[in-house]
């Protein structure tokens, strides 16, 4: 997997002072320049508007494809992407580096170690301002789409599949607009393990936090992952009989993209079950707080 990139995007501003990267009109133009069998397709549509843009890439022959989360934002998008992906034989992977970050390691191994007992409850907390990319975008429909997935992703990894307790979600008011359902957004769940819970993210909040908490038997284990590419540090905390404290690199999605390539190389087909997973889990929080998408576009002005 090898070549020069090539760049396909419909508004005409977005291919000015790139270097290195050959720029296509259309998708089509771009079926033309390179090998289908063996290209990825890394789609970054925004996940409301992906389903058509992965349809016409299959249509002109491609197969693999790197997607950003979540996966689908609604139960009938869901069923198409997987249609697809059976129909045509897709390798399809969702861009997850939460899943593939040091942090969450150091999770697995303090988990599976049991060195603080069994895990009783996970709590994670993800805040950022987003008023300019909510204001100015449709993208993302509620702000269970946007921050959740990542922490959702972990914790079901961690303590398994899950069934939705509670959710709550809130609208984004910035001067005489409203934003609806992309303020902020909390979700409940007890997992079939007997862990329970807690996804908490504000996107209306002043100052920017990613952090995971897990209860144990014997203990607590606090992790701060990287808030942006101007730091790749990550933050470990373990309080009980050996409390420590742990900073370290953790570019996780550099190793992600890394690890994902190599196995579009080699044929490891990426396993969709956890993103499902978290698909339906936010299905049923935002169906349960009445979240249920509008159209394209659609604004509120506050009265």
């Amino acid at each position: 997997m090898s070549g020069t990139p090539v760049a396909c995007d419909p508004r005409p501003e977005a291919g000015h002072g790139l270097a290195g990267v050959t720029i296509a009109d259309s998708i089509s133009d771009a079926s033309l320049l390179v090998p289908l069998s063996s290209t990825v397709v890394h789609i970054c549509t925004p996940p409301s508007s992906r389903t058509s843009v992965l349809r016409e890439l299959v249509e002109h022959g491609f197969r693999r494809f790197l997607v950003e989360k979540p996966l689908a934002v609604d139960r009938g998008q869901l069923d198409e992407i997987l249609w697809l992906c059976r129909r045509h034989e897709l390798d399809l992977a969702v861009v997850s580096h939460w899943l593939t970050a040091r942090l969450t390691g150091e999770l697995r191994t303090l988990m599976q170690g049991r060195e603080l007992g069994a895990l009783r409850s996970i709590r994670a907390v993800q805040h950022k301002p987003r008023f300019l990319r909510s204001s100015t975008t449709q993208g993302h429909p509620t702000a269970f789409d946007v921050e959740v997935p990542h922490s959702l992703g972990v914790a079901i990894d961690l303590a398994g599949p899950a069934e939705l307790l509670d959710a709550r979600c809130t609208d984004m008011r910035c001067t005489d607009v409203i934003r609806p359902r992309l303020g902020s957004a909390h979700l409940a769940l007890r997992h079939g393990s007997g862990v329970r819970t807690e996804i908490t993210s504000d996107l209306t909040s002043p100052v920017q936090q990613r952090s995971i908490t897990l209860e144990f038997e014997n203990g607590r284990v606090t992790g701060h992952y990287p808030l942006s590419e101007n730091d790749d540090h990550a933050q470990l905390i373990v309080e009980g009989d050996r409390p420590r404290y742990e900073v370290f690199r953790d570019d996780a999605l550099t190793a992600f993209m890394r690890r994902t390539y190599q196995d579009f190389h080699r044929g490891r087909r990426s396993d969709l079950a956890l993103h499902c997973e978290v698909v339906r889990l936010l299905c049923e929080a935002k169906e349960h707080c009445g979240a249920a998408p509008r159209s394209p576009g659609e604004v509120e002005h506050a009265q």
